[in-house]
């Protein structure tokens, strides 16, 4: 969003360890940091690492609390936490029961002070942890999530129009992310090519470095089961010719009427007539002829053609059979 691309703007990441913090940093409640992390990274504040002890926990941070992994360490090296003491301490915290954080001030403090720390001192340090482990992030989770970001923003630099295919493929049965994504393409200087069904498939496809084609699988009423009859058809027999063609071609059970009208509005059979209206008046006729080769191919006349000029059908190949089946029959 535009609000993540200002933060990276400013923040200017030079390391992987910028990317895992803007993850764990953008999210309400730890976004009030993010004005002190970019300052701190570029020498314009100094960092506060509240105790010398926790120079080495918060250092990455530049003294600033991002992950949970950093709560359970303060208390680990400044209060003689166990691991599993943290953990606890951590998960008590984030329920933020009065009676047990009563207790963990307590041991915390009672630790810290042990340990050569001012009471005072450690208090604040608890009071810090206790306001940050109510939105804190997992670094182990915001690693991933970073690795996941690095890797697409690579692709999307190196590969805009691969990238783009993608992330429309992703999101083609909601309309109107679809629609988001087509004006991201144009940002992006990549051209968004009509559906065709004689050039389109399922999903959205990269048709050249600054170009896709669309998914036939984004256009509503248009399933799965209907393009792999389609694009099955056309890898078998090659481009159609006429809409007349395609209906004889492919599974009419799997490509309805509702399917074919979707497809004609859509303007994917733009190339198979001279307008959509024309395409509409053609519908009925070419259904016909489609339904009469599939039932044809039923009864074992696989090899009939079924032909309809000018509004009138035919079984061309049925009628030669009879008349003289020699001429049908393979030379020797």
């Amino acid at each position: 969003g535009n609000g993540m691309r200002d933060v990276l703007r400013k923040m200017k990441p030079d390391r992987f360890e910028d990317i895992i913090a803007v993850v764990a940093l953008y999210r309400p409640g730890p976004m009030e940091n993010i004005p002190s992390y970019i300052k701190r990274k570029h020498g314009e504040e100094e960092p506060d690492y509240l105790h010398p002890l926790l120079e080495g926990i918060l250092k990455e941070t530049y003294g600033i609390m991002i992950y949970q992994e950093q709560v359970m360490q303060i208390a680990q090296v400044l209060s003689g936490y166990t691991l599993g003491g943290a953990d606890l301490l951590r998960r008590a915290m984030g329920k933020k029961k009065a009676e047990e954080m009563a207790e963990q001030r307590a041991v915390f403090t009672s630790g810290a002070t042990a340990r050569g720390v001012p009471e005072a001192q450690a208090t604040h340090i608890f009071d810090l942890m206790e306001k940050f482990a109510g939105y804190g992030f997992n670094k182990s989770h915001s690693a991933a999530y970073a690795v996941l970001t690095y890797h697409t923003a690579w692709i999307k630099a190196h590969y805009p129009a691969a990238f783009a295919a993608a992330v429309l493929s992703c999101d083609m049965d909601k309309t109107d992310k679809v629609v988001v994504g087509v004006e991201d393409c144009k940002e992006m200087g990549i051209t968004v090519l009509p559906p065709d069904v004689n050039a389109s498939a399922l999903r959205f496809e990269v048709a050249s470095n600054k170009s896709i084609r669309y998914g036939l699988g984004a256009i509503k009423g248009v399933g799965a089961a209907a393009v792999q009859s389609i694009v099955d058809a056309r890898c078998e027999g090659g481009a159609f010719k006429s809409l007349q063609d395609l209906c004889m071609r492919i599974s009419l059970s799997a490509v309805n009427r509702r399917c074919l009208e979707a497809l004609i509005k859509a303007g994917a059979m733009d190339g198979l007539g001279v307008n959509r209206a024309s395409l509409f008046a053609q519908l009925p006729g070419a259904m016909q002829a489609g339904e009469q080769r599939s039932e044809a191919s039923a009864t074992g006349q696989g090899s009939a053609s079924v032909s309809r000029v000018k509004g009138r059908s035919y079984l061309a190949t049925n009628l030669l059979w009879l008349v003289a089946p020699s001429l049908l029959m393979p030379s020797t």
